[in-house]
């Protein structure tokens, strides 16, 4: 039986951290908020600090670095992370020493995940999703992938996230509530534009793709909380798939989120 977990500990604007747990390894992708709220949100998932085996940063932005600093102090741990990224965490005194520095496209191995990175459209000096392919113990390839914080549905993400069974993906924000919404017009711009952030729409009609092509499990994930709502990203995504035979589930921005993994 597989004991493959993915869970959000949390997703949103303010803060970022997934876990991804296998019979032999477990690693983040990505850390944002503090170390008191990851440590908080690590146990409440009934996992140790310590039993990390490593972390997998998309992007220098806060919302996904944030927790570092502090949590390293305790919890050291190699920190993979691509060369435009890092010149943020390299400044940390308790990051640096635990930076793996990679080249935009690279491929590591944790335990039976293959972790392999692919190019995401968004305004960083660098940001990166993540394809994790598992090796079941009985042989089987599983797949998952990862990619938030992308303007628009490039050909390198599709490419990484076709085929796998599970996949993670933003649905950021309401185009409607968006430009209806407080946010200066040049945040709407940026949000809205190829370097911002994938609408419920765009990714609802990305998703039916992917399902097209064996993805049954979805979470969709960095949900704006002033442009978007649980309940409107959900419904986007379900009328484009028009179907009930896949497993859809919306990320916390402030709790757990497990994704249920079916033998």
């Amino acid at each position: 039986m597989s004991r493959t977990r993915v869970v959000s500990l949390y997703s949103g604007s303010v803060g970022n951290a997934f876990l991804i747990q296998t019979q032999s390894g477990t690693i983040l992708i990505d850390a944002g908020k503090n170390a008191k709220k990851l440590c908080a949100a690590l146990e409440a998932a009934g996992v140790c600090p310590d039993e990390l085996d490593a972390v997998f940063i998309t992007h220098e932005h806060s919302d996904h670095v944030s927790a570092l600093p502090v949590f390293l102090k305790k919890h050291p741990l190699p920190v993979h992370v691509q060369n435009a990224s890092a010149y943020r965490l390299a400044c940390e005194p308790s990051v640096e020493p635990w930076l793996c520095l990679h080249p935009p496209l690279y491929t590591e191995q944790v335990g039976n995940m293959r972790v392999t990175s692919f190019q995401t459209p968004h305004d960083s000096r660098g940001s990166l999703g993540y394809r994790i392919d598992i090796q079941e113990e009985n042989g089987e390839i599983r797949s998952i992938g990862y990619a938030t914080d992308i303007g628009y549905v490039s050909r390198e993400v599709e490419e990484a996230l076709t085929g796998c069974q599970t996949v993670i993906l933003e649905s950021n924000h309401d185009l409607d509530m968006l430009m209806d919404g407080p946010y200066p017009y040049d945040l709407k711009k940026r949000i809205a534009s190829k370097r911002g952030h994938l609408s419920n729409a765009d990714s609802a009609e990305f998703a039916a793709r992917l399902c097209e092509n064996g993805t049954c499990r979805l979470m969709l994930a960095h949900l704006s909380q002033e442009n978007n709502t649980p309940d409107t990203a959900y419904d986007a995504c379900v009328s484009a798939l028009g179907s009930d035979d896949v497993l859809i589930a919306v990320a916390d921005p402030d709790g757990l989120t497990e994704l249920a993994w079916e033998d």
